[in-house]
């Protein structure tokens, strides 16, 4: 198992939007989700950024991404989720939210 923290701006004048869509999330994304590997899925706000945890379960995180881009619902949800967001400007090349050095962690 991989834990991931990634983070990305919200603009201000969508984080209602952006809050609304999450309140009833598509069935299909989350589905998508699940069958990508990725568990323990949380995101949270602090200060106009968004912080993302979850947990990746699989064996090829890189083909399991490029299965849920390819997901025609997973498409249609990012079309209203991202514009919303902000990526960082410090974020590496093909990211669209910045992932996080893990610094430290303890169960």
């Amino acid at each position: 198992m991989q834990r991931f923290g990634m983070v990305i701006r919200v603009k201000p004048e969508k984080l209602d939007e952006y809050k609304r869509l999450h309140a009833a999330a598509w069935p299909g994304v989350l589905k998508t989700i699940s069958e990508s590997n990725i568990h323990n899925y949380s995101i949270y706000l602090k200060d106009g950024f968004l912080f993302s945890y979850f947990e990746y379960h699989g064996q090829d995180y890189a083909a399991d991404m490029a299965k849920m881009a390819a997901d025609p619902v997973t498409q249609e949800w990012w079309k209203l989720t991202d514009p919303c967001q902000e990526p960082l400007p410090t974020r590496k090349e093909g990211e669209w939210w910045a992932s996080m050095e893990e610094v430290f962690h303890t169960d």
